[in-house]
């Protein structure tokens, strides 16, 4: 009791019976209240990254519609490593919650000998928010104008073209091994911390060529600061619809989509993640949301708990055989 007195057997009896016949369970009472408090969002990449800006769309409709402060924390650092091991370590109460990205969730497992999380032991998965195809762009003063120049002067230039990543292990630099590996060339690897950093040196010439997602670099293709090559998805965006994918520009079966959902410590009661997971669903599936993700270039998904996560495990094995073929190495 809220006295401190101990409860009378005959109460606690009685609390039991009301619970067997109602069907609740004390994790369902649990949930009824749920969200008593602000919630946190981890998200493993800078303010303006594809994964950052789609937390702060989520988590803003999650304020409205339940009155709580859902707040966006950034850790970035070593290909979401960083913000994914917080989000493991995180108290299963649902308050908070990690962005389940293709990097640090799909990649990670197998690039990295040691990890200090597992994404499949210690997350309950959500659901899968939205698709980010890889999409390659250069500099505009950059010589290539397409897959096939970009190839040629790589070759021209064994080993002195160098290529930015959002960090090791994320997504943009696998992507960038899996075509090195494919085409034959030879590139250097830099890693940043974020699009905003990475962009910043492709504007100014610094670094010619990167692959990141189609929500970052969209804005910037359609004002010219970037050049757009070829997209990773199997067929033509509808928001790039005159970039060639990079199957059709000489490398058949060549895939390579992002992917960015969320996640909750893996004891976090069920009923709560039932909750958020109807609740991000709904979100999505709004036209408004429809619409708003549309024009941030965004594939919205909105799946069960039950099919992320056996889709995370297929995407473990599918880029565990990406980084194996390609001999990709964390650095």
């Amino acid at each position: 009791m809220s006295d401190g007195r101990p409860v009378k057997t005959g109460h606690f009896r009685f609390l039991l019976v009301c619970l067997a016949v109602t069907g609740t369970t004390p994790a369902a009472v649990q949930s009824q209240g749920y969200p008593a408090r602000p919630i946190r969002i981890i998200a493993q990449f800078t303010p303006g990254t594809s994964t950052d800006i789609l937390a702060r769309v989520i988590g803003g409709k999650l304020t409205q519609t339940w009155g709580q402060q859902v707040v966006v924390d950034n850790r970035p650092g070593a290909g979401g490593i960083v913000g994914t091991e917080i989000g493991a370590k995180a108290a299963p109460d649902g308050y908070t919650l990690t962005m389940a990205v293709s990097s640090a969730f799909g990649i990670n497992p197998t690039l990295y000998a040691k990890l200090p999380y597992d994404a499949v032991r210690d997350f309950a998965p959500i659901t899968n928010i939205a698709l980010t195809p890889q999409t390659l762009v250069v500099n505009p003063a950059f010589a290539a104008k397409s897959v096939k120049d970009f190839i040629a002067l790589a070759k021209a230039k064994p080993g002195q073209i160098n290529y930015a990543s959002l960090g090791s292990g994320s997504t943009s630099h696998l992507t960038m091994e899996m075509f090195r590996s494919a085409a034959g060339i030879q590139l250097n690897h830099v890693p940043y911390k974020g699009s905003p950093a990475a962009h910043g040196d492709l504007f100014s010439g610094q670094i010619p060529v990167m692959f990141d997602a189609i929500p970052a670099v969209l804005p910037h293709v359609k004002s010219g600061r970037l050049r757009g090559l070829g997209i990773g998805s199997a067929q033509r965006s509808p928001f790039l619809p005159d970039l060639p994918t990079i199957a059709e520009s000489g490398f058949p079966g060549f895939e390579a989509v992002g992917w960015i959902g969320i996640a909750a410590p893996v004891k976090t009661p069920p009923p709560v993640l039932d909750k958020l997971n109807a609740e991000i669903v709904r979100i999505i599936n709004s036209p408004e949301m429809k619409e708003r993700l549309a024009a941030l270039a965004f594939t919205p998904v909105g799946d069960t708990r039950q099919q992320f996560s056996s889709f995370i495990q297929s995407e473990i094995a599918k880029w565990g055989k990406a980084v194996r073929e390609s001999g990709a190495k964390s650095e």
